[in-house]
Order: structure tokens, then C-alpha cells, then sequence
């Protein structure tokens, strides 16, 4: 637990750089809390730790920000179902990374245990992208 809040503190370091007030408390109260909430929950649904790394420098606002807090609650809400038996934990558990950062499309590629979430400023990558992905 203790290790994940340091992974999550360290990959939002970045944000202190540019961010605003707004942004850094947008990253503090909704942010942080939907990523611990994600990976505790994958934890307990499919048995495996996924280190999520933001990639905070690239999104501008808190709008673009909550693309993040988006993806990591869908992917709270979907996996305790998804992962219902042993081979369906089994691919979730290949993700042992996601990074996440603003790019010009919505996408997920996914590669030697690294999933590479991007957003554009309107939208994230949906779960359906997600375990296609990782169940091929």
C-alpha cells in the first residue's frame, strides 16, 4: 500500500512544475484517490498489482486531468466483473504498467506487460480497448 502511494506521489511530481492551484488540487482530490482506487480494486479482483504512471505534464487543464480520474474509475468499475475467472485474471494480470498521457487520439497499445493508454482532451480509452488488448 505503502509502495503504491509512492509509485502514484513520483509520477505526479511533474505537476508541481506547471500546474496551477486548481490543477494541482484537481490531481490531489480526484486524481490520486481514483488511481488508488483502481489499483486496490484490480488487486483484489484479479490478484495482480498494476503500477499506473501518469504522465501529468502532458494534460493542460483539469478538464484534460480528468480523463485520468475517468479511465482509472472505469477501470474500477469493470474489472471485478472481468475478472470473474482464471483465464480472464490471467491476461488482466500480463498489465503490470499503464502508462497514461495526452496524445492526438484515443488509444491503448499494449506490449511486454506496458499498456500505453493515451487521451485526447475530450475522451480515454474505454475497457473493451483495454482487455482486447491484453486477452489477445
Amino acid at each position: 500500500m505503502k509502495l503504491n502511494k509512492l509509485v502514484i506521489a513520483l509520477a505526479l511530481v511533474p505537476l508541481s512544475v506547471f500546474a496551477g492551484k486548481a490543477e494541482r488540487d484537481f490531481v490531489s482530490t480526484q486524481v490520486q484517490p481514483a488511481i488508488q482506487e483502481m489499483t486496490d480494486t484490480v488487486k483484489a479482483s484479479c490478484g495482480c498489482a498494476i503500477k499506473f504512471d501518469a504522465k501529468i505534464e502532458t494534460f493542460k487543464d483539469t478538464d484534460e486531468l480528468g480523463q485520468i480520474r475517468n479511465f482509472a474509475r472505469t477501470v474500477k468499475e469493470k474489472a471485478p466483473a472481468y475478472c470473474s475467472d482464471a483465464p480472464s485474471k490471467a491476461a488482466v494480470c500480463k498489465l503490470k504498467t499503464i502508462e497514461f498521457s495526452r496524445g492526438s487520439s484515443v488509444n491503448f497499445q499494449f506490449s511486454a506487460g506496458k499498456g500505453m493508454a493515451t487521451s485526447d482532451s475530450s475522451s480515454y480509452p474505454s475497457w473493451d480497448m483495454v482487455v482486447r488488448e491484453v486477452d489477445k
